[in-house]
């Protein structure tokens, strides 16, 4: 698909880093990062270097494992209109949204078209599915840490686990091998990467379950 395209001219670069950390055991905060480029000389004739056009950032902080929003904060670093950051503290109407379930929905209804910038609401509904990846990664440090738990998901943890993902994508579909197994008491399916990454390590996969959330 990509094949020959290093022979166009570029016209255009977008960008989006989204990271997520943990606070303790019971908050994440997400910063995200949008940026959009233009190539060297397309803008300004002789220009050595490529040119920023936009680049925001918001940073927001999670509760876990309901991921409702506490904080929230947007900065403009590169923008085309002086009046273009008029519309950040309208972002903290952001606070007390959960990112869980129908927060792109919210986002439109908020931010959409002249009640934001454009740029910063794509950029929140890309940081929606890191905030949902990184609640696993809460629950995984969480257990490594309690060496004498179950070995079985809890009843409760089935339950969270469909919430979060249940219909997001083919996969966790209601009527889906994944959920029916987790409502008849199984387990999750083993990711392909960690099973690959534990026979790379010569590791039994095993030790995924032990460690999983």
């Amino acid at each position: 698909m990509t094949d020959g395209l290093d022979a166009l001219p570029l016209l255009h670069t977008r960008s989006y880093e989204v990271e997520a950390f943990a606070r303790g055991d019971d908050a994440i905060v997400l910063v995200g990062r949008v940026r959009d480029t233009k190539p060297a000389g397309l803008m300004v004739s002789d220009d050595p270097d490529p040119l920023d056009i936009h680049h925001m950032v918001v940073t927001l902080t999670a509760s876990f494992p309901t991921l409702t929003i506490t904080e929230a904060a947007v900065e403009f670093h590169t923008h085309p209109h002086t009046t273009c950051p008029a519309i950040v503290e309208h972002y903290g109407a952001l606070v007390g949204l959960s990112i869980a379930r129908g927060f792109t929905h919210k986002v439109r209804e908020l931010f959409g078209g002249p009640r934001g910038c454009t740029h910063t609401t794509a950029l929140l509904q890309a940081m929606a599915p890191v905030a949902v990846q990184a609640t696993w990664s809460m629950r995984t440090r969480a257990n490594a840490r309690q060496t004498d738990r179950p070995r079985q998901l809890s009843d409760e943890q089935r339950a969270l686990i469909i919430q979060s993902n249940g219909n997001t994508c083919h996969v966790w579909g209601e009527d889906g091998e994944a959920v029916t197994a987790l409502r008849s008491g199984g387990d999750i399916e083993v990711p392909l990467w960690i099973e690959r990454r534990l026979g790379d390590l010569g590791r039994d996969v095993s030790e995924w379950h032990a460690r999983r959330a």
